[in-house]
């Protein structure tokens, strides 16, 4: 039997939306909204849940460091938005080595009762943790997979979300096929790489390996890519766990404030709201904006809500 969208509805049925006492309600017209940790970068780990609260959002994408700096462990320092990149001294490359090891060290001694700590904080937030996004390529051992995997279990998600590359879904899908749990390849727009998630025979060939390999489809880098996301949606809805929303230029064009790009944003939003499709439409805030994240991905959640009305 097949793992359908259906199934996908169903689980979520499974795990429904109101886990906590005051749970927030971020779905419009039967579209659900929710963000993705990584659009609060620059931010503590332990300071995304309260800014989400405070925007309102009631469904998150995890990243896993966020997932691993919540549960205690030795993250390094976060990247704020902007500036230049310059070469690390010795002393910050020793340092970044010896972060390196004890995240090793910690993530061997994890267990899913590290994980499991983490879920209450959100759900006691009233925020659903719907996917996790752990983003592996080809140098990661099996080891590792199973560790990505295993985290996921531990926060009873719907599935896992992967930036990586086409060989790396052949490699993970007997780990997906063992868990059963859904893996989703996270498009990007280099259109020129054969082993990127770019072009819609990149995703073909992935959803082909397993029933459980799926596709996470940011329509800003697919319209980069020159593609059509409305056109795919409606092809393909059966096989997506969830969309990433930003706003970008065709032909690899930049990110852009909300509405100034070429991203169809409002159509997609339209058409899932017309179809009824269980797909939860995710906010990835990643243009260069004036104000702070949390000001930024509110701007964000408002032109969604504004979009759906």
């Amino acid at each position: 039997m097949s793992y359908s969208r259906r199934d996908f509805g169903k689980l979520a049925l499974a795990f429904p939306f109101a886990h906590a006492y005051g749970a927030i309600n971020s779905k419009f017209k039967g579209v659900q909204i929710g963000a993705i940790t990584y659009s609060f970068r620059s931010m503590q780990s332990e300071d995304i849940i309260p800014a989400m609260v405070k925007i309102g959002i009631g469904q998150v994408e995890l990243m896993s460091n966020d997932c691993e700096g919540l549960a205690g462990a030795p993250v390094a320092p976060r990247e704020g938005r902007g500036g230049a990149r310059r070469q690390m001294t010795a002393e910050e490359q020793e340092a970044q080595r010896v972060q390196r090891e004890n995240l090793k060290k910690w993530r061997m001694s994890a267990s899913p009762a590290t994980f499991k700590t983490v879920k209450k904080k959100f759900n006691e937030a009233g925020i659903d943790l719907h996917i996790l996004c752990f983003n592996q390529r080809m140098n990661a051992t099996d080891d590792e997979i199973e560790y990505a995997f295993q985290m996921a279990k531990a926060l009873d998600v719907k599935a896992i979300s992967s930036s990586s590359t086409i060989a790396f879904a052949k490699r993970v899908a007997p780990f997906a096929d063992k868990h059963k749990m859904i893996w989703a390849g996270h498009g990007h727009d280099n259109v020129a790489d054969p082993e990127e998630f770019a072009t819609p025979k990149s995703f073909e060939t992935i959803t082909s390996y397993s029933k459980y390999i799926w596709i996470n489809l940011d329509i800003g880098h697919f319209t980069a890519a020159n593609y059509d996301a409305v056109a795919y949606i409606r092809e393909h809805h059966a096989q997506i766990t969830n969309l990433h929303l930003k706003d970008r230029k065709k032909n690899q064009g930049d990110n852009t404030p909300w509405g100034e790009g070429d991203t169809p944003i409002r159509e997609v939003l339209q058409l899932l709201k017309r179809e009824r499709w269980p797909i939860p439409a995710d906010i990835e805030y990643e243009y260069r904006g004036d104000g702070t994240p949390p000001q930024e991905v509110r701007k964000c959640f408002e032109y969604a809500k504004q979009s759906l009305a």
